[in-house]
């Protein structure tokens, strides 16, 4: 049986004396898109924050593919086949959109990522922008840009994190094409969204956190029924 490409039991993690995660657990299963919902400050982007290593002190349990991670450091992480899309963006302003592209290492462990020509193919914009510095690029251009970045290394389990904030209705469509394309490649994706909308179509499966906890897990067949549930604990 194949394991779980990712699997989470009894998370605990912490800001310095902050204790941010009180005992998540999760499971994702190869090729899923798996949505965190929730308010702001629920822990979804600790969560995903802690899958890499980039919390301060952890407790519990991480597996990705069946690979204990949690005392790893994060570029040991990383090789295991984890792409992670900050909602930051990280963009070098003195680099060309390709040069952005091109600049991480692809991981050795993964098999070989996305072709450069297979990217534009799926962003065309980036296409047009390929040499404009990373400070002319629309938000939403630096949107695709920082989801290409982690497609070129080879990963296969992408973290995302509100990538559809503040963008325009275009942009948001564009990504969400983007998303069903990688899902019918086998993509594995946890996405960390607050646009509802956006999240709904895509997703196979749904938890909600509230203070740090799941509080609701729930699959894509069960969203119609649950919506008085989310109504109530998101405002949607």
């Amino acid at each position: 049986m194949t394991a779980p490409a990712l699997e989470i039991n009894g998370l605990q993690a912490w800001y310095g004396e902050s204790h941010v995660l009180h005992g998540v657990d999760m499971v994702v299963q190869p090729g899923e898109v798996v949505t965190l919902l929730g308010r702001n400050g629920a822990g979804r982007t600790s969560t995903l924050r802690a899958i890499m290593g980039l919390t301060g002190a952890r407790k519990g349990s991480i597996k990705v593919n069946g690979h204990e991670t949690l005392h790893l450091p994060t570029h040991r992480i990383a090789h295991h086949g984890i792409g992670y899309c900050p909602e930051e963006r990280g963009i070098f302003a003195s680099l060309s959109a390709e040069e952005n592209l091109l600049l991480p290492p692809l991981l050795k462990s993964a098999p070989q990522g996305m072709s450069v020509s297979e990217i534009y193919a799926m962003f065309p914009n980036l296409a047009e922008r390929r040499n404009s510095p990373g400070t002319r690029l629309s938000g939403g251009e630096q949107q695709m840009l920082a989801v290409a970045r982690i497609l070129r290394t080879g990963a296969r389990l992408l973290l995302l994190d509100e990538i559809s904030e503040g963008l325009a209705p275009v942009i948001v469509k564009a990504l969400a094409r983007a998303i069903g394309s990688l899902r019918s490649k086998g993509y594995t994706i946890v996405m960390v969204e607050q646009n509802f909308r956006f999240a709904a179509p895509l997703a196979d499966r749904f938890y909600v956190m509230e203070h740090g906890r799941i509080v609701e897990r729930f699959g894509a067949a069960d969203l119609e029924v649950k919506m008085p549930v989310l109504n109530e604990l998101l405002g949607v």
